[in-house]
């Protein structure tokens, strides 16, 4: 019931969806590799003095966490039982943004071409390598369990003899052995609502943003896949590993091959993991990547990088005539989540009701992440915005006075 509840819900939409897609136009300006238009507001029909306020009130509303991201990971996350840091982090830099209108840069300020930590953006490009993957055929379907498409997994590292206390233990990861992760799908993934239970690369899921009352953390009993929201880094981290076992190679790879090349983006933008991370793979050593910052890592990227990324998303994967993710992957993860409606497939966050952007379009996406990095995107208007640095409560403002521009 469950399945056929969660279909209606994922795909009911679909048609409408299709119908209010932006359509590509021969007018609509798509930035070749290493270089990009730029033109003043004015030019485009829109108040320039909107667009500098915004700017202005992007600059302002600096988040007052530390630039130094391993120290600001122990003020935060490093609390948290094993929060230690196991990958790598960076010294951010200053308030940073770009302001893209029907293609073209009409705005920037900071250090646009300076390659930070972009923390849980991370997830959106972990979502579309599956979502490519699905497109392929490699996943044949999202409600398909992930279960039986990874096998056991054996980690890089290991010692060659085995002490007396490890023999007859298992030698290799299995991700989905258990009898509630066996009933997990791919979708529940995506959505964050799969409860995966278990440790990865140290980390086990109920440390990550524990339970206020630790008598639960090791013992409660397990929600039913699908049925609850959790936002959980160390899930994703199984996600990624699990797509990395369908890819049979690094998503970096897969990601630079299928989406940042066809997209024009630079080539300074690195996806890490975690110094644990590696497991054998075909003969190979394969660092699998981390879905954000949480413990460090994830992807490192400059604003201009982003902002390709969220135009893609704007013209729903189709990039200058090329459909790179296909709309009805765009349309799934732009469906909101039965039990968490403002959110859609990992990190696709929904303007639902207008509650996280009251001053944007309710048709209006955020690609969004720790620090804030937020990629605003707005078909209504076609408009991406992206902003580095910001103090969440600040993104609303931002993107009322750039929408006082029209």
């Amino acid at each position: 019931m469950k399945l056929y509840f969660s279909i209606i819900l994922i795909f009911a939409p679909i048609a409408a969806f299709t119908q209010k897609a932006k359509q590509i136009k021969a007018t609509d300006y798509f930035p070749p590799a290493n270089q990009w238009q730029q033109k003043s507001a004015t030019e485009l029909g829109l108040h320039q003095a909107a667009v500098d306020a915004a700017i202005a009130t992007a600059i302002e509303g600096e988040t007052k966490a530390p630039r130094n991201m391993e120290i600001n990971h122990y003020r935060s996350f490093g609390k948290e039982p094993f929060g230690e840091g196991i990958g790598p982090f960076a010294e951010r830099g200053a308030p940073t943004g770009i302001i893209v209108y029907k293609g073209y840069i009409i705005g920037s300020w900071g250090e646009p071409s300076r390659c930070d930590m972009t923390h849980s953006v991370t997830k959106s490009f972990l979502s579309t390598v599956i979502g490519v993957a699905v497109d392929s055929g490699l996943i044949k379907n999202v409600f398909d369990t992930v279960a039986t498409y990874v096998p056991p997994i054996e980690l890089y590292g290991q010692p060659v003899n085995r002490s007396a206390d490890l023999i007859g233990q298992p030698q290799l990861l299995d991700l989905f052995a258990t009898p509630h992760n066996r009933t997990i799908t791919w979708n529940d993934m995506l959505r964050q609502t799969s409860d995966w239970e278990g440790t990865l690369w140290g980390k086990p899921e109920w440390a990550d943003r524990p339970d206020s009352n630790a008598n639960n953390w090791m013992n409660r009993p397990r929600h039913a896949s699908g049925t609850v929201y959790e936002y959980n880094d160390v899930r994703v981290n199984v996600l990624a590993l699990a797509a990395t076992s369908v890819w049979r190679k690094p998503l970096p790879q897969v990601l630079k091959e299928t989406i940042m090349d066809p997209i024009g983006a630079s080539s300074t933008w690195r996806w890490t993991g975690y110094r644990n991370a590696w497991i054998v793979l075909d003969g190979q050593a394969v660092q699998s990547v981390s879905g954000g910052g949480h413990w460090g890592g994830g992807m490192f990227i400059n604003a201009y990088d982003m902002a390709r990324f969220g135009l893609l998303t704007l013209h729903r994967g189709n990039w200058n005539g090329r459909q790179l993710i296909s709309q009805r992957w765009v349309a799934q993860a732009l469906t909101p989540t039965p039990v968490k409606t403002d959110y859609g497939y990992m990190n696709w966050f929904l303007n639902t009701g207008r509650k996280l952007l009251p001053s944007a379009p309710a048709s209006a996406f955020m690609h969004l992440g720790n620090g804030a990095n937020c990629i605003y995107t707005d078909p209504e208007h076609d408009l991406v915005i992206v902003a580095r640095w910001i103090d969440t409560k600040a993104m609303d403002a931002v993107v009322k006075k750039m929408l006082d521009a029209f």
